[in-house]
This record gives structure tokens, sequence and C-alpha cells, in this order.
């Protein structure tokens, strides 16, 4: 598509997607490769965020998924013997070698029906609050906080949705799961735990993310702001920004992460070393039940294969959110545009 330098399409120019007056530069008509997507309309762009939002979250699940389910079970505090890894490729292979080919894929479906809602709330979100922050913190440019603040409050959007995936999905992951079915786990979560299980980790899970997204977002825009200054769509800066500010950010929250796990999974032959009888409850809790198990080596129980999940996730995330948001807006610039 190329865009006109003429009526609608040059009014638009200067007025910048995330609420910014910067000037574009150049003063000529740039081709669509190196147009400053920035610079589009502001109209529409709650429904332009919540789609592009939606398929970087549904695509980036999808893809990562496997890495995912072994990450789940490498974060087990007493695995089952035959369920000890040592590598995220050796533990694909013998998943798949002695449990089927699909079975690294099973709960997908329950993961792609809370990611897309989930993602286009977080970005609308996201967007929105840091435009607004933006304007009270940084009358001009990027604040950090700001940044930091959006994303902690798109965090809780986001969480509320995909807790109760995240319960039903770690469960379906987790080595020798009763469970065949999403709607299997589901149903027998409900009826011998009831609906408060579905959210028993969110306040973890919220302990976790919001220092990931905040670390996460923080480090994306700075970033950008090295490798992008102009924020013109550039995927490669997207990809290499969004991959790094995932892998730090992962890095930094494992230990969160790990206890998230246990709280979702409710592991059995852990919680019996433990003498739990019940079923465990709280951050506090599980951060006493790790350490007594695994010691300090615990908290970091899977920290490779969360940086192997994660990095590319975010690099995905971003860049399918950075070239939806780029296309829609300008989709939308075109059809009003006279010819």
């Amino acid at each position: 598509m190329e865009l006109r330098c003429s009526g609608v399409g040059s009014q638009a120019v200067g007025r910048r997607m995330d609420g910014d007056s910067r000037d574009g530069g150049g003063g000529g008509c740039k081709d669509a490769g190196s147009e400053d997507y920035e610079n589009l309309p502001t109209s529409a762009s709650l429904s332009t965020h919540m789609t592009a939002g939606a398929m970087a979250g549904i695509l980036e699940h999808s893809v990562m998924y496997p890495v995912d389910s072994v990450k789940t079970r490498m974060q087990s505090l007493n695995p089952d013997p035959k369920a000890q890894y040592t590598s995220v490729y050796g533990a694909l292979k013998k998943i798949i070698r002695t449990e089927g080919f699909w079975r690294p894929l099973r709960g997908l479906n329950v993961m792609m029906l809370g990611a897309g809602p989930a993602h286009a709330l977080y970005f609308a979100c996201y967007e929105n609050m840091k435009r607004t922050l933006n304007a009270v913190f940084h009358h001009q440019g990027n604040s950090h906080l700001a940044n930091g603040i959006a994303g902690s409050m798109a965090t809780l959007l986001h969480d509320a949705v995909m807790n109760p995936a995240e319960v039903v999905k770690q469960r379906l992951q987790m080595y020798d799961s009763p469970h065949r079915s999403a709607l299997r786990c589901v149903w027998t979560v409900w009826r011998t735990e009831g609906l408060g299980a579905f959210y028993r980790s969110y306040t973890t899970q919220l302990t976790m993310n919001i220092p990931f997204q905040s670390i996460h977002f923080i480090t994306y825009e700075f970033l950008q702001e090295q490798v992008n200054p102009h924020r013109g769509y550039n995927p490669q800066s997207h990809i290499i920004s969004g991959g790094l500010a995932g892998a730090l950010a992962a890095a930094a929250t494992t230990p969160l992460d790990v206890c998230k796990t246990l709280l979702n999974t409710q592991e059995n032959m852990a919680l019996n070393l433990a003498n739990i009888s019940g079923r465990l409850s709280g951050m506090a809790n599980a951060f006493r039940m790790v350490y007594q198990l695994n010691g300090l080596p615990g908290y970091f129980k899977g920290m490779q294969a969360r940086i192997i999940y994660q990095m590319p996730s975010t690099a995905i995330s971003w860049s399918v959110y950075e070239f939806f948001k780029y296309f829609l807006t300008k989709h939308k610039l075109e059809s009003r545009t006279p010819y």
C-alpha cells in the first residue's frame, strides 16, 4: 500500500499514535517501508490496539507453547524420575518420544482462548495509559516511569483474564496429568476445589508480572530510543528490543514464576514431602516450601527454559503487535483518503 502525500494523508503527518506531537522529520513523502507509523492518525486507536494485541498474544503463545510446556515441567520441585530433564531440547525430544508427538501441545487451545482477549486488553490499556501518563510526567518525549506504571496497570487486566487459563494449561502440561482435555480439567478443578482455585495464584501472578512487565516495558521503550529513535515501523528493532527486554525481565522474576507454578499445579509429591495436607495457598507459603525442598537453587529452577521461552515470545509479540498496529492504522487512513 502506498500512503499519499496529499489530502487526508498530509494532514495526518506530525500526529503520533501514542499521543505525542513530535515531528516525523524529513519534510518529504516517505515510501511505505519507511513511513513513520507513529505519525498516523489517532482515530480508532483503541480498536487498532486491541486487534493488534489479540493477534500478538495468540501468535506468541501458539509458537512458543512447546517450550512453555517444558518450562512448567522443569520447574517441578519433585519431578517423577521419568520427567527429569537437563535441557529444553532434550526435554522436548524425551516428551515426544515417550508420550507422543502432540503431548507438548496439550492445553494450547485453552491458552489461545485466554491469550486473545487478555492481550487485547493488555496492549490497549498500556498504550492509553502510557499516552496519558507521559502527558502528566513528561510533556515532550518518553517517561520511563510512565511506561512502568502503564505496564503495571495493563498487567492487572491481562492477568484477570489469563489466570484461569494458566491454571488449566499448567495442570495439563504436568507429567502424568490426570486431565485429558481442557474441559475435563476445568470441570474437575471446579468440582473438587471450587471457583477460587482458578484465582489461587492471582496475587502471586500479579506479584510476578507487575515487576516483570515494568522491567519489560521500560527496557523495550529504552532500547527503542537507542535503536529506533524516530519510532518508525522497523521490524528488526522491534524484534531485538522485544527479545532483550523479555530475556532480562524473565531472568529477574524466575523465583516468582517458580512459586506461581507450584500454586497453580499443587504438585502432589512436593506437598507430601513438605508434610502439607490440603491445598497450598499464598506467596509466602510457596516461597517457604520452595526453600524447604530445594534451598536457594530451587528459586531458579527452569530459568534457562524461561529465558529461552520469553526471549522469542516477547520478540514475536512486539513484532506482530507493531506490524498490525502499523497495518491497521495505515489501512484506515487510506480508506478515508479520496482517490
